[in-house]
């Protein structure tokens, strides 16, 4: 009973908070253009929302996480509070490659698309490659992204399948791919359930893996590599997985 209350008191809260701050950020961000501060009102949500349901998250190697250049930061997926953890805890301005199902969201995705976030419809080839060209894009003007390869959450502690656009547009970017394992996700929140628990997010940061020099024949190669990465930064974990705490 209490974690549906915290739950809910967190749904209601971030859900007012979007729905407040959103429309005047967004004024703000187009008529100072100050695209920063759509940033800070995203970080100031995140905090809120971890806040109330008492998820907590530690960081292992963020003397990896490269701030004086672009970069696609590829991380295995557990849950759905894995991305938000992962945009407060990596990098201060970090794009996301997004399910274009957000776009559903007016608020939220209009808000995305001014931070520069761009969304992927995986089926639609040609939509999911000129999102991948966008990025490319937008990593060469300076901006890192994090991408979720698996394309959705694991049920279970095994990588599935990687998928390979974000691969391409590290390529074509000629932009390291740092490789990032997390664990916790799944304590704090089932798939299928919209309960969330209090639990702490386990992250660790591997070192950025050059993509210079390579060409898109190369990708399957440089998959290959930074899934072997995130296997070698998870050992450990899924023989003593992340319990939540209770509170």
């Amino acid at each position: 009973m209490i974690v549906a209350l915290r739950s809910a008191a967190t749904y209601l809260a971030v859900s007012g908070y979007v729905l407040v701050v959103g429309p005047v950020g967004m004024l703000l961000a187009l008529v100072c253009r100050w695209k920063g501060l759509l940033y800070i009102l995203g970080h100031g949500g995140v905090k809120l929302g971890l806040a109330l349901t008492g998820i907590r998250f530690k960081i292992d190697g963020a003397g990896n996480v490269p701030l004086d250049r672009a970069a696609v930061f590829c991380a295995n997926h557990q849950s759905n509070v894995d991305p938000p953890v992962l945009f407060q805890a990596l990098h201060p301005r970090m794009h996301i490659l997004y399910k274009h199902e957000i776009d559903r969201i007016p608020i939220l995705a209009r808000a995305f698309r001014l931070g520069g976030f761009i969304p992927v419809d995986r089926t639609n080839r040609e939509a999911a490659m000129r999102s991948i060209e966008a990025g490319a894009a937008s990593i060469r003007a300076g901006n890192s992204f994090l991408i979720f390869p698996e394309g959705t959450r694991s049920k279970t502690d095994q990588l599935l399948p990687f998928k390979k656009g974000g691969f391409i547009m590290a390529i074509r970017a000629q932009a390291p791919v740092v490789p990032v394992a997390v664990e916790g996700g799944r304590a704090a929140m089932r798939r299928g359930s919209w309960l969330i628990y209090p639990a702490i997010v386990r992250i660790r940061v591997g070192q950025p893996i050059e993509t210079a020099g390579l060409l898109p024949a190369d990708r399957d190669a440089l998959i290959a590599r930074v899934r072997a990465e995130i296997e070698r930064l998870r050992q450990g974990w899924t023989e003593s997985p992340t319990v939540p705490l209770r509170r």
